[in-house]
């Protein structure tokens, strides 16, 4: 399913109405907006704490670091980049 809504001026965007009822959107939940190499992904959080939000808690520890560095990583480049380009 596709759809589209317009940010406003206060960058707000609406969830249309399909989504909210398909994922069990309540006012007052929480969605964690994701910046990915494809674009933003948006979920729904369901967790109040940050564990498992990136990887599943069922992800081996090797792997969990190996994401762990390479998110490290790809903040310091945006950083560099930014702090280049000021």
């Amino acid at each position: 399913m596709s759809k589209s809504t317009r940010v406003t001026e206060k960058g707000q965007a609406t969830i249309p109405k399909e989504l909210r009822e398909k994922y069990d959107l309540d006012p007052g939940d929480e969605v964690v907006w994701v910046d990915t190499d494809d674009g933003i992904v948006v979920k729904k959080r369901t967790r109040t704490d940050a564990r498992g939000l990136l990887v599943p808690d069922e992800t081996p520890k090797e792997k969990r670091e190996a994401i762990g560095e390479e998110l490290t990583q790809r903040v310091r480049d945006r950083r560099d980049r930014n702090y280049e380009e000021a």
